[in-house]
């Protein structure tokens, strides 16, 4: 079985385990709720990142600046020798969206926990209510890659190459959403677009294909079985996207680390930009 392109993004419940304890290794927990996580009990020593109030912008539709990731740092204790370690509820799609935010500015000490707080209790590993003290982070956040993130001019302007083949365009949303039976995931039912159906020539891949029943990710060989299948090459940039770009960050990981795809952006303003704009192009079946 081969091993996945940068296996040091992941680790599992046993490593974590046997570092808890560890100084220089911080656990994060990222929740879109944390009162029905994090606060009824986390990895002990985790500290809480909650997606909507940290790693957004709490006026803006954008990710958090460098100047609040800067201070996120500082409250976590996070230092620049500090080994980050991600983990979240909804399958990890939120612990994924703050690994490509971190990424976006230039953190590198950054680890996905495989399986997330799903595999984490289903194991019955300890949690914890007890808050967690942690000293003031020297860590700064670097100027934005802007290889990995995709705006929307951005998807406008390869629609050409991806309908030539040379662009994938990856949709990770459900069936229902890309058909646009749907206007949102039964996650957020009441949160819809005005329309339904997919950006022009992309290929619906749901991020859900690439794990498995408890949560963790499918092998390289699968993986690579899987996106081939669709069509998708490494050869070729890719740009994913979902609804508001949690689940395409899940996705962009799995390609851009487990795959070692070397071109590949998250469109984070995703359907809920693309499908709400007068006059931008959409498919249905």
């Amino acid at each position: 079985m081969a091993a996945y392109a940068h296996p040091d993004t992941l680790v599992e419940n046993d490593w974590l385990a046997s570092h808890l304890n560890d100084p220089k290794v911080r656990v994060v927990e990222v929740d879109y709720d944390p009162a029905a996580n994090y606060e009824l009990g986390h990895i002990p020593g985790a500290v809480l990142f909650d997606w909507r109030k940290d790693i957004n912008d709490p006026v803006r539709r954008d990710i958090l600046s460098a100047e609040a990731l800067t201070a996120l740092y500082h409250r976590a204790g996070i230092d620049p020798d500090t080994t980050v370690v991600l983990y979240g509820d909804f399958n990890n799609w939120f612990a994924a969206f703050a690994f490509w935010a971190l990424t976006y500015y230039g953190a590198k000490r950054l680890k996905l926990l495989n399986g997330g707080r799903k595999k984490w209790i289903a194991e019955d590993r300890p949690i914890t209510k007890d808050a967690t003290a942690a000293g003031a982070g020297k860590l700064r956040a670097s100027e934005p890659d802007a290889k990995l993130r995709a705006y929307l001019d951005d998807v406008r302007k390869v629609l050409p190459d991806v309908k030539a083949g040379k662009f994938g365009l990856v949709d990770v949303r459900g069936p229902k959403e890309f058909s646009g039976e749907i206007t949102a995931p039964p996650e957020y039912p009441t949160e819809h677009a005005q329309r339904g159906g997919h950006i022009p020539g992309a290929k619906n891949i749901p991020w859900a294909q690439a794990v498995k029943d408890d949560g963790t990710f499918k092998t390289r060989e699968e993986l690579e079985e899987l996106y081939k299948s669709k069509g998708l090459s490494s050869s070729h940039p890719v740009i994913t996207y979902c609804r508001i770009g949690e689940r395409s960050s899940h996705s962009w990981f799995v390609l851009k680390y487990l795959l070692g795809y070397p071109d590949v952006r998250n469109y984070d303003g995703s359907w809920t930009e693309w499908g709400n704009l007068v006059r931008t192009p959409i498919e249905k079946p």
